[in-house]
């Protein structure tokens, strides 16, 4: 009988260690073994706003990332994910187990975009731009942009708040929202505009913004990173004289027609205050976000007597300078005649 009790007892731990060991080996699966781009390569997965587990679990199906549903949704219950999901924009790496990306959604562990952003206009433009890499609508930053109090709240009002942006290339979360967005750049503004710069805005006599309305004026005339200081250096002079700046790319602006090849006299009679024809000083705001390398070619302007400039009669897109208005006529009547040879009218 004896023998027998313990035949049968060494039998049941057999059993207990065998079932034990299964046990322990099947969790190990589940937890570990890749289940996510197996065989793929990494690949950035989007959870939006409002998507419960199942939504997740039928994404995951419908692009074909996952390859065992039944052992991701039995750890994300075991890991109490199922009822925490997290809108997000996340990096699935090849190989993925259960347990990482589990951990990773739940902890919300976004992979952050880069978001770029140069060559703009209009605040239109701008929100529809940033609108494409996060997870709002280009109307809630534009309805912020034209809000005076909030743009108050920065120093700011709606005319100028577009220099508060400066163009570069900037880390978010997806799931940032518009107040969020404009908070931050406002931290970047802060930071751009250190003690150097801001001395030798100063030393020009112009507020920040003003310096930012007089660069986007400049990124409006030229390309040519070369040319931009000795640009800056023209209106800065007629500023100092008291000379109206007279820009053609600010009759551009009012117009509000960026197709306009060639500024005629009849466009000169706009009523508007960024016609620099007829208004004196710097108009209002920006015509466009000026670059960094055109603010930096305001603040480090070329020294000279030029108080006029045209585009060359090459047409290349670089200019000609002139100290007085017999030699600009010059300039502007070769010109002309390029233009008229070319049909541009």
């Amino acid at each position: 009988m004896k023998s027998n009790s313990r035949e049968v007892l060494f039998g049941f731990i057999i059993f207990i260690s065998f079932l034990l060991i299964s046990v322990i080996f099947y969790a190990y699966q589940i937890f570990y073994t890749p289940n996510f781009q197996v065989g793929k390569k990494e690949v950035v997965f989007y959870i939006h706003r409002d998507t419960d587990f199942k939504e997740v679990l039928r994404s995951l199906k419908k692009d074909t990332i996952i390859h065992d549903p039944m052992s991701f949704a039995f750890v994300s219950r075991l890991l109490n994910y199922q009822d925490h999901v997290k809108p997000g924009r996340y990096l699935i790496k090849k190989n993925m187990n259960n347990l990482a990306l589990v951990r990773t959604l739940r902890a919300g562990l976004q992979h952050p975009v880069k978001v770029t952003f140069n060559n703009i206009r209009i605040k239109q433009e701008f929100a529809k731009k940033i609108a494409n890499y996060l997870d709002f609508k280009e109307n809630e930053l534009l309805q912020l942009l034209k809000d005076s109090s909030i743009t108050l709240k920065y120093g700011f009002d709606t005319t100028n708040i577009l220099s508060m942006f400066i163009p570069n290339t900037y880390e978010f979360y997806w799931t940032t929202s518009p107040e969020v967005f404009i908070k931050r750049m406002h931290q970047e503004y802060q930071k751009f505009w250190n003690k150097t710069r801001t001395s030798k805005a100063k030393s020009l006599g112009l507020s920040l913004q003003q310096v930012s309305v007089l660069a986007s004026i400049v990124q409006a005339e030229s390309n040519m990173s070369q040319e931009k200081p000795r640009i800056a250096g023209v209106y800065i002079n007629r500023l100092q004289k008291r000379m109206k700046l007279e820009a053609d790319p600010t009759l551009v602006f009012a117009l509000g027609d960026f197709s306009l090849k060639r500024v005629l006299n009849r466009h000169k009679q706009i009523e508007s205050p960024y016609n620099t024809y007829q208004n004196e000083g710097l108009p209002p705001g920006p015509i466009n976000m000026p670059s960094i390398q055109s603010i930096d070619a305001v603040l480090n302007y070329e020294k000279h007597d030029y108080i006029f400039f045209c585009v060359k009669e090459d047409l290349s897109g670089s200019h000609n300078f002139a100290a007085t208005y017999e030699e600009h006529q010059k300039n502007a009547r070769l010109l002309h005649a390029a233009l008229d040879l070319k049909g541009i009218r």
